[in-house]
């Protein structure tokens, strides 16, 4: 059994919501629910954790050290702008998949720019929630290719 360690950060807990022309009427719960039917496909078991609070995703990342075999993330905003998030991803030295919902590099400039992708063993995004699924699907490749 893999245990994966899946990160939404902030405002995608107002997915359904939250600018639905960009991100689809697909709810966070929506989101999680595909996740954990291809998981169970998968033999893998996911720890899902969402928060608006960079500290709690960099501990959620910290603790994953013990138990984990990769991390699943869209940082959300923290994309952009957080060389902690990624110093943490680099620090525990798991493999990580970042994924978007909405393809970064055909929106607003600032978007272009990942602090994680250059980590990240592999990223996804523009297919709504099937990034997800993609990008489960490929860490998950990952880990058993190691």
């Amino acid at each position: 059994m893999k245990n994966i360690l899946v990160l939404h950060g902030p405002n995608l807990n107002l997915l359904g919501l939250r600018e639905p022309q960009i991100y689809g009427n697909t709810t966070l719960d929506d989101v999680n629910n595909h996740l954990l039917s291809l998981a169970k496909q998968r033999k893998a078991d996911l720890r899902i954790v969402q928060s608006n609070h960079e500290g709690v995703l960099i501990d959620s990342i910290h603790a994953a050290r013990e138990w984990a075999q990769g991390i699943l993330i869209n940082p959300g905003g923290l994309t952009h702008t957080s060389v902690a998030l990624r110093d943490a991803i680099s620090g525990v030295g798991l493999p990580c998949v970042e994924v978007h919902l909405s393809n970064i590099h055909k929106r607003e400039e600032f978007r272009h720019h990942s602090f994680i992708s250059g980590i990240a063993v592999g990223v996804i995004c523009g297919f709504g929630w099937r990034s997800y699924t993609m990008g489960l699907t490929g860490l998950l490749d990952a880990i058993s290719d190691k």
